[in-house]
């Protein structure tokens, strides 16, 4: 019983002075470099955010909308059919736009002209993302950099120190090399996911405007009615 009073005594006495690091401490512990990764994970966050919500809106397809192209041009109202297209804000509407427009030339002018299109809005939707790419590669580099550094400061104090090493000396460095290290990899594996990501969405809006493109063609082989 006595033992066990005693034990409990030091642990009590052992918890006030137990040493704990925030991550905030942390994170000042990494120098300049952990600066220049906080800036490059905001703009990930900002370059996903702003391109998902861009590739969800113009990834919406609307059923009803190539019934009533077809209803219009089976009734010979190109003109309907056109403000139809000018009212709907999206990638497919624009794409049947230019083909209506070139009604009356030949079918394999009328493909060009809806695949050009076509990969313009592929390519307003790819904006920004090969700067996700960018950010998933050079986060690790940096943090790596950082790792260097940080030695390379662990071994200067302990030269100048001479035979007065101690771990509290070698402690700023060492700690430089492991945070950025960690935060390197940290912000480097979010980018890639993001990036991953939003190539996956923009893939699907692909496979959506090819059908779409072929649906219209194959419009123009239908009979009227």
């Amino acid at each position: 019983m006595q033992m066990s009073a005693s034990n409990n005594l030091v642990a009590g006495q052992a918890n006030p002075s137990e040493i704990s690091l925030s991550v905030y401490d942390l994170t000042l512990k990494g120098g300049w470099i952990m600066a220049v990764l906080g800036v490059l994970s905001i703009i990930a966050v900002y370059i996903f955010i702003e391109r998902f919500l861009a590739i969800k809106k113009a990834s919406q397809d609307d059923k009803h909308f190539m019934n009533n192209i077809r209803d219009f041009i089976h009734t010979g109202r190109l003109d309907s059919a056109l403000s139809l297209c000018r009212n709907n804000d999206s990638p497919i509407a624009r794409m049947i736009e230019k083909g209506l427009l070139r009604i009356g030339r030949p079918l394999n002018d009328i493909n060009t002209a809806i695949e050009n299109v076509g990969k313009l809005e592929v390519a307003k939707m790819e904006k920004n993302i090969a700067g996700l790419a960018t950010i998933a590669g050079a986060a690790p580099m940096l943090g790596f950099l950082g790792t260097v550094i940080g030695m390379i400061v662990a071994f200067y104090d302990m030269s100048m120190a001479g035979n007065n090493i101690d771990i509290a000396l070698l402690s700023n460095g060492i700690y430089q090399a492991m945070v950025t290290t960690v935060g390197g990899l940290i912000v480097g594996i979010f980018a890639l996911i993001f990036y991953n990501l939003l190539v996956a969405k923009v893939e699907k809006l692909v496979f959506i405007l090819e059908a779409r493109a072929s649906e219209f063609m194959d419009l123009l082989h239908e009979p009227a009615k």
